[in-house]
């Protein structure tokens, strides 16, 4: 196939989302330094295709839902296998995951009611994914190599996820329902 669909930046993401099967059969068996690897792995292609993309003007519709869609199934995924190994609250997991399905319902009702299209992303929801991010790669880090001081980092993480989660949450339907009852 030939055309947008497989520039170098849109393989790389797609190289990501193998990744992910990878990732949680190395946290069921608790591999953590080999998921550690893996996570880094991922963590490192999220950030070159977005930087390809870029530099090599290959920016494209696909690439535009794939690169959420694959952060998204990673740190789902994340979340539940980890409260699974009881290395993260499943109170916390909901958590996380009811707010992105809050988002999803959302935005299929607007997109079916009224043909609203553009979702952008808030500060609040990017910084809310940055620290859902570095959670998972502390609490990998930490069963991976077990220190004290990664207790306290874990645990001051935990609270600063559930706080802008569901601020988050709060926020992107305020902002939500506020653009749509203007236009």
């Amino acid at each position: 196939m030939q055309g947008p669909i497989w520039t170098v930046p849109n393989q790389i993401t797609l190289l990501r989302l193998g990744f992910l099967p990878f990732f949680l059969i190395l946290i069921s068996y608790e591999q953590y330094r080999w998921a550690l690897l893996v996570l880094v792995a991922a963590g490192l292609s999220d950030g070159i295709d977005g930087l390809l993309a870029r530099k090599l003007n290959q920016r494209s519709p696909l690439g535009a839902y794939l690169d959420p869609i694959a952060d998204k199934l990673l740190l789902s995924s994340s979340f539940i296998i980890l409260a699974f190994k009881q290395k993260l609250a499943w109170w916390l997991t909901i958590i996380v995951l009811s707010r992105d399905v809050l988002i999803l319902m959302v935005a299929v009702v607007i997109l079916l009611i009224s043909g609203y299209r553009p979702f952008p992303p808030s500060i609040y929801g990017k910084l809310t994914t940055a620290l859902q991010i570095l959670l998972v790669f502390m609490v990998v880090l930490s069963a991976a190599y077990p220190h004290p001081a990664f207790t306290a980092v874990n645990r001051f993480l935990i609270y600063a996820v559930t706080g802008l989660t569901v601020f988050s949450a709060f926020h992107y339907s305020f902002t939500t329902s506020r653009r749509l009852s203007s236009s």
